[in-house]
């Protein structure tokens, strides 16, 4: 899986507008509810955090942070403004300990959060196995309709049909295009985070979210290509010098594991929900997936009862 699971609404907009905030805020309140559902469900506690994301720069790139946080409090509805909070050298050092002395300043981005999405997965798929469900995988759909879909294992009947395929799935929604991702995750008992960092950079935003037993996910690059092959040496070659550049002990770090895949993505760059001759087509959500697909999700009950 290819992603960071940061749910963090307040970053966020400075690439969204105000439908993708709204459903992330809708998304943040529901999140709790979900994965203590889940919990009862599979038995399983899934790692989750909402003690705000820290953004910082290095002294050179400062004026990048500067416009960040002008776009933040022009973007962002009145009353959420508040939460993006400026740190002074002290108060960084004070919340986040690991980088005392190596910043300035920064930002506080109050409230947002994130989870691990390989513990998600695993307690959905115990879940879904606990309730009865049966698994096709790594079975190629050729077609759907609103009574089922048919694969080279034949015919499955539904009583609802959702086509969540990704870029899978353009060949029935041609507007859809893959937008290439890639991640790292490192393991380094040299640093504690307490919650994810942005670094900002002219050229891209690297964020760094800590994982339990010493992890990290590291990501910054976003590229227009539908290339879904291994991580390229100019991906790793950037992401890890400018992790290196956060904290000097992440030179020592253990790569243990890469990912590169496509985010689904529309023109306007917002999750889609809509039903095409009774199939529903959830996609679109591009580097917004976990943070918010419990409000779309909530949208199409609501819409499909």
């Amino acid at each position: 899986m290819t992603a960071a699971a940061m749910l963090a609404p307040l970053a966020e907009i400075a690439v969204a507008d105000a439908v993708v905030f709204e459903q992330a805020q809708r998304s943040m309140a529901l999140w709790p509810e979900w994965l203590a559902q889940l919990r009862d469900d599979s038995g399983e506690a899934v790692y989750h955090r909402r003690d705000g994301t820290i953004v910082v720069a290095h002294a050179p790139d400062r004026a990048t942070l500067d416009q960040f946080k002008r776009v933040l409090h022009h973007k962002l509805p009145a009353e959420h403004r508040s939460r993006v909070q400026s740190l002074d050298g002290s108060a960084l050092a004070q919340l986040e300990p690991a980088l005392a002395g190596r910043f300035d300043g920064g930002l506080w981005l109050e409230g947002e959060g994130q989870l691990a999405n390989d513990e998600l997965m695993h307690a959905l798929a115990l879940a879904i196995d606990r309730l009865g469900g049966h698994w096709h995988e790594c079975c190629a759909v050729d077609a759907l309709d609103a009574r089922g879909l048919h694969s080279a294992q034949g015919r499955c009947d539904a009583d609802l049909v959702i086509d969540a395929r990704g870029v899978g799935a353009k060949r029935d929604w041609p507007a859809l295009r893959g937008v290439r991702g890639e991640v790292i995750t490192v393991e380094c008992n040299g640093v504690v985070l307490q919650r994810p960092v942005r670094l900002m950079h002219p050229r891209y935003q690297l964020y760094i979210a800590p994982r339990p037993q010493q992890r990290f996910v590291v990501g910054a690059t976003e590229l227009e290509s539908e290339d879904d092959g291994p991580i390229t040496l100019r991906s790793m070659l950037e992401l890890g010098s400018a992790l290196y550049s956060l904290h000097p002990a992440f030179g020592e770090a253990r790569v243990v594991r890469t990912a590169a895949a496509l985010r689904p993505t529309l023109d306007d760059h917002r999750p889609a929900l809509v039903n095409a001759d009774g199939v529903w087509r959830l996609n679109g959500l591009y580097r917004h997936g976990f943070l918010c697909a419990p409000a779309l999700v909530e949208q199409l009950m609501g819409q499909s009862r």
